[in-house]
């Protein structure tokens, strides 16, 4: 479980460090965005740390809020952009750091989630999460 929780931990830090280079872009998230996005983390490394205790409700709160919910958070506004005719070669060769920065931190948290998901639901997290459950 421990590669699980520390795979969880860089997905949520792949996000908090894409808001902090999103400061460098010309339009920064705002005071309340970034309280938001701070809450939003906090709560998610409370739950990643608490998914060491094995309680099956934490590691579906994880796969619904990151693996469900942040991922389409990840994935929307690319989506979006590339459907309005956005072109990824041309964007990509006029890309700054912080641009780049950017996006090479959202396929981080991406392949993340990703690995995350599968540890936490092999056959051996299972046997974990069903060794936790069993009255003492």
């Amino acid at each position: 479980m421990r590669a699980a929780v520390v795979v969880w931990l860089v997905a949520v830090g792949a996000g908090v460090a894409e808001t902090l280079v999103r400061l460098a872009l010309p339009d920064p998230p705002g005071p309340g965005a970034l309280v938001k996005r701070a809450v939003i983390a906090a709560g998610l490394v409370v739950l990643v740390l608490a998914l060491r205790e094995g309680r099956t409700v934490v590691r579906w709160l994880l796969a619904l809020l990151m693996g469900v919910v942040g991922t389409l958070a990840a994935v929307a506004e690319p989506i979006t952009w590339l459907a309005a005719g956005g072109s990824p070669a041309t964007s990509l060769a006029g890309a700054g750091v912080a641009e780049l920065g950017v996006v090479g931190l959202r396929v981080t948290y991406l392949a993340a989630v990703l690995v995350a998901l599968v540890l936490v639901f092999r056959p051996a997290a299972n046997a974990f999460f069903r060794l936790r459950a069993t009255p003492d």
